[in-house]
This record gives structure tokens, C-alpha cells and sequence, in this order.
């Protein structure tokens, strides 16, 4: 939270988020998405690499897929359909 408003704090054009839910418990996990959320209909610009596959998809506009380095689906996370989640990310 401490480094998300730190980072707000210089009036970014873009905000990259590495893995911000790692360690999380599932509330502050819920809390962070929810800063998403608000930074997004803020007009943030809010890039995300994120293993939380259901976090990631709840805020995402676009969702790019990554398998060693190369981008194997993206998509809008409406079109994320279980056969691409399962196959790509063993959900």
C-alpha cells in the first residue's frame, strides 16, 4: 500500500504493479484490487503482471498470456475462457 502511494505520489503517466498481491492474505488482496479499481476509473493507467490469475482477470482490460518470454494469448478477460486459463495456466 505504502509503495502504491508512493509511486502516486509523482503523478505517474503509468503505474507498473509487479506481483502486488504476493504474500497477500485474500482481504488485502481484495483491498489492493480495489485500489486498482479506483486508480483505473481515475483515469490511471495501470500496468499489471500479476500470478493471481482471478485478481489479475477482476481488473484487467486486456490480459496477455505469457509462456517463457512470448506471448501465447491475449485477449479481453471476458474471452479468458477455461480451456485457454486450464492450458496455459493449469487453472
Amino acid at each position: 500500500m505504502v509503495a502504491i502511494a508512493r509511486a502516486l505520489l509523482r503523478n505517474p503517466r503509468l503505474v507498473l504493479m509487479d506481483e502486488p498481491t504476493e504474500g497477500l492474505s485474500p482481504l488485502m488482496v481484495r483491498q489492493v484490487a480495489e485500489i486498482i479499481r479506483t486508480l483505473k476509473a481515475e483515469g490511471e493507467t495501470v500496468l499489471l503482471a500479476e500470478q493471481n490469475v482471478q485478481m489479475a482477470l477482476s481488473v484487467a482490460d486486456r490480459v496477455y498470456i505469457l509462456e517463457h518470454g512470448q506471448v501465447v494469448w491475449e485477449g479481453r478477460p471476458q474471452e479468458a475462457s477455461q480451456a485457454v486459463l486450464h492450458r496455459y495456466l493449469g487453472v
